[in-house]
């Protein structure tokens, strides 16, 4: 088993930023990715990121190119998500997951998921 706990959203004006933090423990080699998924207010959950645990290979989704930045640091075994220029679309519930996913951005392919944290941008 792999736990996950998120912290660090909150409110924030449009243009803002936040970062988000994933802490992970447990069985966490049985993990080669961790992502970043969001579901907003009525719709379905999306990607957002993700990351190769021990080579550091990264994909975004394309709405977030550019202003998200996703790192781990590999002594804490924690997974981090910069996000910069917020837009009020931005708004959403922030999942952290872990898995070996054969689709980086498939939310099926990942086994394990953290509770969510809110972010929401205000205009």
């Amino acid at each position: 088993q792999v736990q996950l706990v998120e912290s660090g959203g909150g409110l924030v004006q449009a243009g803002g930023s936040l970062r988000l933090s994933c802490a992970a423990s447990g069985r966490t080699f049985s993990s080669t990715y961790m992502g970043w998924f969001r579901r907003a207010p009525g719709k379905e959950r999306e990607f957002v990121a993700a990351i190769r645990w021990t080579v550091g290979s990264i994909v975004y989704a394309d709405s977030v190119k550019g202003r998200f930045t996703i790192s781990r640091d590999n002594a804490k075994i924690t997974m981090y998500l910069q996000m910069n220029s917020l837009k009020p679309e931005d708004t959403a519930v922030y999942y952290c997951a872990a898995g070996s996913p054969f689709a980086v951005g498939r939310e099926r392919d990942y086994n394990y998921w953290g509770q969510g944290t809110q972010v929401t941008v205000s205009s």
